[in-house]
């Protein structure tokens, strides 16, 4: 029998070169937009050729998806941590002060991701490859939102509609807020409405130990 094949190391040089080039083509994103950015504009600004580029991703649609996996592993992380560490004792307004937190409004993202999305709408295979992505990170942060309600004695009827409630209002408070980033009420009504939607989708559970 032949030797398994051993799994490919990602060298520390090749993984600096991987990172500078997503981190340049998030600025070069934000700043000229999606549509009107080339793999050489990228490239000038991380500093590499285009051999360096396509060493590492086949496209910018790839390049992208793997910037959004990066960012989202990373908002997920920290907002699991954020829901798991809130104790019973937490109330459900104090829980959801920390998760809006760990979830920050970002301009230049929000420009990505919007203009992102206009174009994968326009790809039928991209937009099934954007949605699935939507999907997983809704399957992985909508169990710690549900935790996070139990502890304080409410129960879910649907996981998912919550999950898409969640993202409906997120995705159009994030407009008003960038579009009025200095007006406290705008910030003050989009938490309102995340406790809206939180109380909405759950309902009390007898079962489940009230909070203190």
């Amino acid at each position: 029998m032949g030797a398994e094949p051993v799994p490919r190391r990602v060298s520390a040089r090749r993984a600096l070169t991987r990172q500078r080039l997503l981190d340049a083509a998030l600025e070069t994103f934000a700043e000229e937009g999606f549509g009107r950015s080339t793999v050489e504009r990228v490239c000038e600004r991380a500093g590499y050729t285009r051999g360096a580029f396509y060493s590492n991703f086949s496209s910018l649609d790839e390049l992208f998806l793997a910037m959004w996996e990066q960012r989202s592993t990373a908002m997920r992380e920290d907002l699991r941590r954020t829901l798991a560490e809130e104790t019973a004792a937490a109330t459900p307004e104090e829980a959801l002060r920390s998760a809006l937190a760990a979830v920050p409004v970002d301009d230049a993202w929000y420009r990505v991701t919007a203009e992102f999305t206009a174009h994968a709408l326009r790809n039928p295979a991209l937009r099934r490859v954007t949605a699935a992505r939507e999907h997983a990170v809704l399957d992985a942060l909508v169990p710690h939102v549900v935790a996070a309600l139990a502890r304080a004695g409410r129960r879910v009827p649907d996981e998912a509609a919550l999950g898409h409630a969640l993202v409906a209002v997120h995705d159009g408070t994030t407009v008003q807020v960038l579009l009025e980033p200095e007006d406290a009420a705008v910030r003050r009504r989009r938490e309102e409405l995340f406790r809206t939607v939180l109380y909405s989708y759950s309902v009390p559970d007898p079962d489940l130990p009230a909070p203190d």
